[in-house]
């Protein structure tokens, strides 16, 4: 530690006062810097008597934090004195040359020699760590000692910028979040809205796709009902033949399901084949479109004037009226007049006659036939067999009758 000097004295410091006889005797000056003994040194006082005397001292401390350089009572000593010699606090000392103070004998009135153990002086150890006690500087013996500000503790600076851009970035989500959290909300009020609309749409459709499938049965009911003599006329005549019997011709009808055994089951008048009958014979043929098919006579109704047919080929039957005719209904009669096969006419239901005059009941029509029309089928605008034509009135028009197809069906069990 240095010494502090006034302005008075510019030796550098650890430097001999001069002896009585240099230039610096009987030069005033300030008094002698007051020292403090370092732990683990020696230093000595010159004594009265003239010699130094050692004490021991304790060992120093280990330095904790650099120690500001000690100014003393009066302030550093003046640069001009020191010269590049001087070195600042802690530093050693270099030896007196020709640039530094003469030295002088001590006399009367001359400042004392340095003590060997003076802080900062080359050799010696630093003073104790900084705060532990007085400065060692204290201007002299019985003046006030100086307590050596404490430096500021080493802190980091504390950085608040990330903590501002941190706070700045929550803020921004949580607003960002906010506004998706209000948009998705107000999406699904409108994708609420919309399902809303679609329902109403579809129930609205369902209800016009209701209202179209009812009309359109209707008018498939309607159409069903309308009489349309081609398409009937177009399902029938496959199922319908000319029968030759002998010298005798008519016609006849498939019917019903297959029979048992394979063949088909036809039904024709009992006066068509009344001649092979009487005579024995039980075998009949079916002509269509040049071909020619055999077939038996297998039973007779002479009173209803039925008579039941099987052929060995396989033929599509028609389908039987579960009801009765009806005064009015449209009708569709095909057979072969005089020979001529596959003739369609058409009329109406002009009667029901009961019967009469050892006779079955029969329906009456106003559709023209003729011979060779005899066993051919009546058929109503459904595509069903309603009866059988059976004759007509002599030196009259539009009167025909026919064979309910529910007595023919009742007699022979094969619809």
């Amino acid at each position: 530690m240095t010494a502090g000097f006034g302005s008075g004295d510019g030796r550098p410091a650890g430097a001999e006062p001069a002896d009585a006889s240099g230039s610096m005797a009987g030069r005033p000056g300030p008094l002698p810097p007051r020292i403090e003994p370092q732990p683990g040194s020696t230093w000595s006082t010159p004594p009265s008597g003239g010699t130094d005397q050692a004490r021991p001292v304790p060992a120093p401390r280990p330095p904790e934090r650099p120690v500001p350089p000690n100014t003393g009572q009066w302030g550093p000593p003046p640069t001009p004195f020191g010269g590049a010699g001087h070195q600042g606090p802690g530093a050693p000392t270099a030896a007196p040359g020709p640039a530094a103070y003469p030295t002088a004998a001590p006399g009367p009135g001359a400042y004392p020699p340095a003590a060997p153990g003076f802080p900062g002086v080359a050799g010696y150890p630093p003073p104790g760590p900084a705060g532990t006690g007085p400065s060692t500087t204290a201007g002299y013996p019985g003046g006030p000692a100086h307590w050596p500000a404490s430096p500021p503790a080493d802190r980091p600076t504390r950085r608040r910028w990330p903590a501002v851009l941190a706070t700045v970035a929550v803020v921004v989500l949580a607003a960002v979040a906010g506004l998706q959290a209000y948009q998705l909300d107000r999406l699904g009020d409108r994708l609420a809205d919309t399902d809303r609309r679609l329902a109403q749409a579809q129930d609205g459709d369902l209800a016009r796709l209701d209202s179209l499938d009812k009309r359109a049965e209707t008018l498939e009911k309607q159409a069903g009902a309308a009489f349309n003599p081609e398409a009937v006329a177009s399902a029938v005549l496959p199922s319908v033949f000319r029968v030759r019997a002998g010298e005798f011709t008519g016609t006849a009808f498939a019917v019903g399901k297959p029979a048992s055994g394979g063949g088909t089951n036809l039904f024709t008048n009992f006066h068509v084949v009344e001649a092979v009958w009487d005579g024995g014979g039980r075998e009949v043929f079916l002509e269509r479109t040049s071909q020619r098919f055999p077939a038996t006579i297998v039973k007779v109704d002479k009173t209803n004037d039925v008579a039941h047919l099987r052929a060995s080929g396989k033929f599509s039957g028609l389908v039987t009226a579960p009801a009765a005719a009806k005064s009015g209904q449209q009708i569709v009669v095909v057979g072969a007049p005089l020979g001529l096969e596959d003739s369609v006419t058409t009329g109406v239901v002009s009667a029901l006659r009961p019967a009469q005059g050892g006779s079955g009941p029969a329906i009456q029509f106003d559709a023209p036939i003729n011979p060779g029309n005899s066993g051919g089928p009546v058929i109503n605008g459904s595509k069903e067999v309603v009866g059988i034509a059976t004759a007509k009135a002599r030196n009259a028009e539009g009167i025909g009758l026919a064979v309910p197809i529910k007595v023919a069906c009742d007699g022979f069990k094969i619809c």
